[in-house]
Formats: C-alpha cells, sequence, structure tokens
C-alpha cells in the first residue's frame, strides 16, 4: 500500500468516526453533568428520538494514554460487551474522536446500594434475600462468560427504578483465556478481598467473587461489615483467620449460610451453583428462624 494510500485510507476512517459522533449528538440532548473524576466526567443525556435517558461517560484520549490505562479501558469495554444480563449495567455504544472516548451506558436512576445500607442501616430479611439472590445471578452469568469483577462491593452495585440491582465497575475485572480460572493479580477493596487474594499467592477468580458476596450478605443483615479495622495489617489479619461472628439475632438460615461462604478454605468454600440451590431450597419460615 502506498503512502497516498494509507492517508487516504486514514481520512476516510476520520470522516466515518467524525460522521457517527455528529449522529449521535443530533440524537442525544444532554441534560446535565453528573460527576467530574480524575479520569473521566459522567454526563446525562436525552435520545430525541426515543426519549430514552443514557448516561455517557466522557473520557480524554490523551489522559488515558498518559497513564497507561489503555489496556483496562478496552478490557472493560470488551467485558461489558460480553455480559448482557438483567443484573448488569448495560453498555450502549462506544465512539471515539480524535481527542475524546465515548461510552454510552444505561441510565440508572436508584444511587448506589452502599448509600441504602448508609441511610437506612441493616435492612430488612426479605430485601437482603432479593438484593443478595439478584448478585449472584448476576455475577454467576459474568463466570459463565469467563470474566471475574474481583471488585464486588454496595458501591459497585447500583439500583434501578423498581430497586433491582445493577453490577457495574469492571475495571479491576479479569478476562483470561477461555477455561482458565486461576488469577494471581492481588487487587480489589480490603474489606471485601478474600483471604487467598491477600496471600500474594495464585487464586480462584470465581471463588474470589464468592467471598465478596459472603462479605455483602453479612453487611446487608447486619448493617456492619464483617473485617472493618482501621490499621490494613490488623484488618488483613483478620480476614485471614476469618475472625468475625453473626449477631445473635442472625435468621438460622442466612447465619449457615454466611459461614459457608465466608471459608478461608478455596476447596471447600461454597460455588455459586451450591449457594443458589440453598438458598432456593430455603422457604422463607426456615430464612426467618
Amino acid at each position: 500500500m502506498t503512502r497516498c494510500q494509507r492517508c487516504c485510507r486514514y481520512c476516510l476512517f476520520l470522516c466515518h468516526t467524525t460522521l457517527l459522533l455528529v449522529l449521535l449528538v443530533s440524537l442525544l440532548v444532554f441534560l446535565w453533568l453528573n460527576g467530574e473524576g480524575t479520569f473521566a466526567e459522567v454526563k446525562f443525556a436525552q435520545n430525541t428520538g426515543t426519549g430514552e435517558i443514557v448516561a455517557m461517560k466522557v473520557l480524554d484520549r490523551s489522559t488515558i494514554i498518559k497513564h497507561k490505562m489503555v489496556d483496562q479501558i478496552k478490557r472493560e469495554i470488551s467485558i461489558m460487551k460480553l455480559v448482557r444480563h438483567p443484573d448488569v449495567v448495560r453498555l450502549h455504544e462506544v465512539l471515539a474522536s480524535r481527542t475524546k472516548l465515548y461510552i454510552i451506558l444505561e441510565f440508572i436512576t436508584g444511587g448506589e446500594l452502599f448509600d441504602k445500607i448508609i441511610h437506612h442501616g441493616r435492612l430488612s430479611e426479605a430485601d437482603s434475600r432479593r438484593y443478595f439472590q439478584q448478585l449472584i445471578d448476576g455475577v454467576d452469568y459474568c463466570h459463565s462468560k469467563g470474566v471475574y469483577h474481583r471488585d464486588l462491593k454496595p458501591e459497585n452495585l447500583l439500583l434501578d427504578s423498581l430497586g433491582n440491582i445493577k453490577i457495574f465497575d469492571f475495571g479491576l475485572s479479569a478476562f483470561p483465556e477461555q477455561g482458565v480460572s486461576i488469577l494471581r493479580t492481588t487487587c480489589g477493596t480490603p474489606n471485601y478481598v478474600a483471604p487467598k487474594v491477600l496471600s500474594h499467592k495464585s487464586y480462584n477468580g470465581a471463588v474470589a467473587d464468592v467471598w465478596s458476596c459472603g462479605v455483602i450478605l453479612f453487611l446487608l443483615l447486619a448493617g456492619y461489615l464483617p473485617f472493618d479495622e482501621l490499621d490494613l495489617t490488623t484488618l488483613y489479619s483478620k480476614i485471614e483467620r476469618t475472625e468475625f461472628s453473626c449477631p445473635l439475632w442472625y435468621p438460622v438460615g442466612a447465619k449457615m449460610l454466611i459461614y459457608r461462604i465466608l471459608d478461608p478454605n478455596p476447596e471447600t468454600i461454597e460455588t455459586f451453583t451450591k449457594v443458589g440451590q440453598l438458598e432456593k431450597a430455603s422457604d422463607a419460615e426456615e430464612y426467618s428462624s
């Protein structure tokens, strides 16, 4: 290919990209700026054709390159394109200009599950069970696609207008080769990280996510974390020893389930399949007894 041909192809690509952006902007009416962080700002916009409101995450390409986040952003986008589930925030479209990257996402109105816990304290057994079931359904689906979230926490769980959970923020997720579930990178939020992840050794990505879900279930029912220390060394020590106890007023079924999930032995910790079976096998009386 000659230099002239390469230039022509590049110009055609730029024209095509520009046209897509023009079409996008013509369809969207920007409503308000929701937030601005170090790497991105989030705007809400409305599709003038359908009336649908969407969230638009705008990233500066030079900032992404400067902070060496190109691979992370590519992986996150690939994962969100792959994972299509009712309990996962939906990715609508991704477009790019010379200077910006535009990620169009499902608009979620109910805020974070974390905020609900902060405002209301411990949740009812019925709400806790519903949220937990939606959580494990969504995460189990991610696992079926070979995706391991690795940063599950209430701050990364949104609530839609009907109060249903939407998993988001796949920035730390792993998407290894097909059939591979053993990971090595230590990451996540300390209070929700499994002991095996803290050991700086290889660990099963699915098991790490199961543990985080167990911590979230404890928090939903108790209103506080099972492992919570200001000093990280003390916190990690408690997690590694699985040093926690359920309140006396905990429902028996929930207490048994949490102890089976927060198992420091990765060989005996419950899988999502087993957890789902336990949940479905437990009727309301057993759960609240």
